[in-house]
Formats: C-alpha cells, sequence, structure tokens
C-alpha cells in the first residue's frame, strides 16, 4: 500500500506542477495531497506541523493568485473599474475556457481593458492597466510553479530518506 500511495503521490506532485500554468487545476493544493499522499504512508513518520504548515502556504498562494492580477492592475494605474474588469476577466476564463489555456492570460487582460475604457479612461491609461494584469498573472503563476516545484522536491527528499522503509519487501 505504501508503493501505491507513494506513485500517487508522485503523480499528484506532477500534476500540481502543471497546475501552474493550467488554470483548471489548483497546482499548490493538489501538490499538498501528494505530500499528504506520503505522509499518510507507514513507512513515513506523522508531521502534522509539516502537514499543517505547507497546507496553509498552499491555500495561501492559490488566493493570492486571484488577487495579484487585480493588484498589477491597481499599481499600474488602474482604477477600480480595471482591477473590477480583471476579476471578471480571471472569472470569465476559469468558467468559460473559450480561448484554453491562453484565457487565462487573454480575459484578464480584456477585462482590465474594458473596465479602464468604460471607466472613461484614454487608450494609454487603460493598456498600461491591462499590462499590470499581464504582470500579475505571471507573477502568479511563477509563484505557483516555484511553490509546487518545492513541493516536489521536498517531496523526493522525504521519499529519499525513507526509501529503505518504502521499498523493504
Amino acid at each position: 500500500m505504501d508503493i501505491v500511495l507513494l506513485i500517487i503521490g508522485l503523480l499528484l506532485m506532477l500534476v500540481g506542477i502543471l497546475g501552474s500554468f493550467l488554470p483548471v487545476l489548483p497546482g499548490p493544493p493538489i501538490s499538498w495531497v501528494g505530500l499528504l499522499l506520503l505522509y499518510l504512508t507507514k513507512a513515513v513518520p506523522d508531521n502534522w506541523w509539516v502537514l499543517g504548515i505547507t497546507f496553509v502556504i498552499a491555500i495561501g498562494i492559490t488566493v493570492l493568485d486571484y488577487v495579484i492580477p487585480a493588484a498589477g492592475t491597481k499599481k499600474f494605474g488602474g482604477s477600480k473599474a480595471g482591477m473590477f474588469g480583471t476579476i471578471v476577466g480571471l472569472l470569465v476564463a476559469i468558467f468559460f475556457p473559450i480561448l484554453g489555456p491562453l484565457g487565462i492570460i487573454i480575459w484578464p487582460f480584456i477585462g482590465a481593458l474594458v473596465g479602464e475604457l468604460i471607466n472613461k479612461a484614454d487608450q494609454k491609461t487603460a493598456m498600461k492597466a491591462a499590462f499590470g494584469s499581464f504582470i500579475g498573472f505571471l507573477t502568479g503563476t511563477f509563484l505557483k510553479f516555484l511553490l509546487t516545484t518545492v513541493y516536489l522536491v521536498f517531496f523526493v527528499v522525504i521519499a529519499v530518506r525513507y526509501a529503505g522503509d518504502l521499498f523493504s519487501f
């Protein structure tokens, strides 16, 4: 059973990394479940502190991934209308993946642009705010990728440390 948990956990770690880039998969929480499965094996001793801290970080990064594009819009001179447009664009990308994986980049950009134009901003200001949304998206994606990669390295280090117990037939 330990081998099954180890294999499923490793697969979840890899899916979590993919989820860093694909909007339909919440990468950090999926990677965390992979860590949880590793700790559920009989070979690896329970460490609820590690699991609790990594869970809070995974949820925090997931939430930040939705907040950062709106913050980027504001940082680059966008108004509340631009930030609202960015959030609407993110929701469109998640619930109506019309443009596929590119939608998570394009829709927040379009949402910020439309929000600013509706708010009577000139085209230059609207484009700058939309660019802020794009930078925010890239920042969120980088954070998710970094975290899921750290979780994978942590998973491998723990699995190697207890390899003798995991693979004792």
